[in-house]
């Protein structure tokens, strides 16, 4: 099967409502709460020190995973630095915030779907479904 990614020459009803729709969703107070948490976040020093061991870490657990030399202490290790950035309250905040978006964009998308033999979101980010 062949999928079309070439852009369609006319604009259909659908194509001006999606467009819309993607207007209407950066107007949501979700997604601005969502937008300052995350401007909030990017400009904490602190959050930024954890983010970068949480990924040194995550990273390290991840090559000894594919060398088969993970240890329990390991995994362990980036439990407790997940643990460390998650208790910052700017992170706390921020991933508030981030579920109440996703819950409101999974509001939308079963509203999409209604009409649709299809769940809209979770078909259109997935390929080749059995």
């Amino acid at each position: 099967m062949s999928i079309d990614t070439e852009t369609p020459t006319t604009d259909t009803d659908a194509d001006r409502l999606a467009r819309e729709l993607g207007d209407a969703i950066t107007s949501l107070p979700e997604y601005q709460a969502y937008l300052d948490a995350k401007s909030e976040v990017e400009s904490d020093r602190e959050a930024q020190e954890r983010i970068e061991e949480f990924e040194q870490v995550r990273e390290e657990y991840l090559v000894a995973r594919q060398t088969n030399q993970a240890e329990d202490s390991d995994k362990q290790a980036l439990t407790d630095a997940k643990r460390r950035l998650h208790a910052l309250p700017v992170m706390k905040t921020y991933l508030r915030k981030q579920a109440a978006l996703e819950n409101r964009l999974q509001e939308l998308d079963d509203l999409i779907s209604q009409p649709l033999a299809v769940d809209f979101g979770e078909q259109a980010g997935s390929c080749c479904q059995d």
